[in-house]
């Protein structure tokens, strides 16, 4: 049984390295339909202050641009989140606009793909009332968030999720971390808590959110950019 074993290993293997976007859209054929049952199960748990975890890992590659720097040199006081695509209403939120509007709270787990996870309390505007804001119009499907940092293989760093997704309970664009302003390390000005879905989803540094019908025009088309280099799925529900 192990030299059975051994020998499809050799076999299939190279296969695989050499053809990974394809075993990439074929493992989205045969389990998409199973991750789309895991979206119907909502995360809704939130957990209490006694449960933040003393050091919360930082991860990503940070911005490096004087537009960036020159954004924290003055506190984002210039910064404008760019909401526009698909929808009736486009608009440019500032980051006091956003500190302005109804202000949503929540303790929640964070679950990176890498494997370790911690808690943090969040505070932010919820995307629902960006969504009541700038009226998607029903040809869009799908909400792509742009960062301001690049990908750790070069290009902008971007990914896409299903509009539905932003009317969940726990979906807000945060802005403040444990009680705190968010630092620059963890995603400042505005970073996407989507609390249903693996840490790689939710962009950090955000500087526009684009409304649109289909993501196949984008980077690779596979829905984000770590799915385009990393061959993720752009489906990654917890």
């Amino acid at each position: 049984a192990m030299a059975i074993l051994l020998a499809a290993w050799l076999v299939v293997s190279p296969f695989t390295i050499s053809h990974a976007r394809l075993v990439q859209r074929t493992g989205a054929f045969m389990i998409g339909w199973l991750m789309g049952l895991a979206e119907g199960w909502d995360a809704r748990s939130q957990l209490t202050k006694k449960d933040i975890s003393p050091y919360f890992w930082p991860n990503g590659t940070m911005p490096n641009s004087k537009e960036f720097d020159d954004l924290v040199a003055e506190n984002f006081a210039s910064y404008r989140l760019r909401v526009g695509g698909l929808v009736e209403a486009p608009r440019d939120f500032s980051l006091a606009d956003l500190r302005a509007m109804p202000k949503q709270e929540q303790i929640t787990t964070h679950f990176c793909i890498q494997g370790w996870s911690g808690v943090a309390e969040w505070g932010g505007m919820p995307m629902r009332d960006i969504l009541d804001l700038v009226k998607p119009t029903p040809a869009a499907l799908y909400a792509v968030f742009y960062s301001l940092a690049d990908g750790a293989d070069g290009g902008r760093y971007y990914d896409v999720h299903k509009i539905e997704n932003m009317s969940h309970d726990l979906t807000i664009l945060a802005y403040e971390m444990n009680g705190a302003p968010l630092s620059v390390l963890h995603g400042a000005p505005l970073r996407l808590r989507c609390e249903n879905e693996l840490g790689f989803k939710m962009v950090k540094w955000v500087a526009a959110i684009e409304f649109v019908r289909d993501f196949a025009d984008l980077g690779a088309g596979q829905g984000g950019y770590n799915e385009d280099h990393e061959f993720y799925g752009y489906r990654m529900p917890i």
